[in-house]
C-alpha cells in the first residue's frame, strides 16, 4: 500500500471514532522523514486513545504495524509511525499549543483528504 492510501485509511479511521479536525497534509516536499502527516483532535484523553486503538486496528488489517508509538499513556499527544506515514492524535488543548499545522505548512503543500471522501 503507497503511503497516501495508508494516510486516507488512516484519517477515515480516525473519522469513524468521531475525531475532530482531521487533516491530511502532504510534507514529502519538506522532509525526507516522511510524506504525510494525519492529524486529529480528541475531547479527552480517552477519545485520544481510542482514536489511536482505531488507527492501529485499521492498518493491522492491511498488514502495517507502526514503527514507533509514543504517548499513549498520558492520552495528550499520541504519535505512530508508519514510515511514509506518521499520524498525530491530541488532546484539543495540546493541538492548540503546538499547532503543527502552522510548522508543516509551507503554502506550496496541499491537503490529501478532507473528512467525508471515500478516496482520494
Amino acid at each position: 500500500m503507497n503511503a497516501k492510501d495508508m494516510a486516507i485509511r488512516a484519517a477515515q479511521a480516525l473519522e469513524g471514532k468521531q475525531g475532530e479536525d482531521i487533516l491530511v497534509l502532504d510534507v514529502k516536499h519538506l522532509t525526507a522523514i516522511t510524506d504525510y502527516f494525519v492529524i486529529a483532535s480528541g475531547r479527552n484523553n480517552i477519545q485520544v486513545r481510542a482514536l489511536a486503538d482505531a488507527v492501529e486496528e485499521e492498518m493491522s488489517r492491511t498488514g502495517e504495524e507502526p514503527r514507533r508509538m509514543e504517548g499513549y499513556l498520558s492520552g495528550r499527544w499520541i504519535v505512530q509511525d508508519y514510515g511514509g506515514v506518521i499520524v498525530h492524535m491530541f488532546h484539543n488543548e495540546e493541538r492548540a499549543y503546538y499547532n503543527l499545522e502552522r510548522l508543516w505548512m509551507d503554502g506550496s503543500n496541499r491537503v490529501a483528504w478532507t473528512p467525508g471522501e471515500d478516496r482520494a
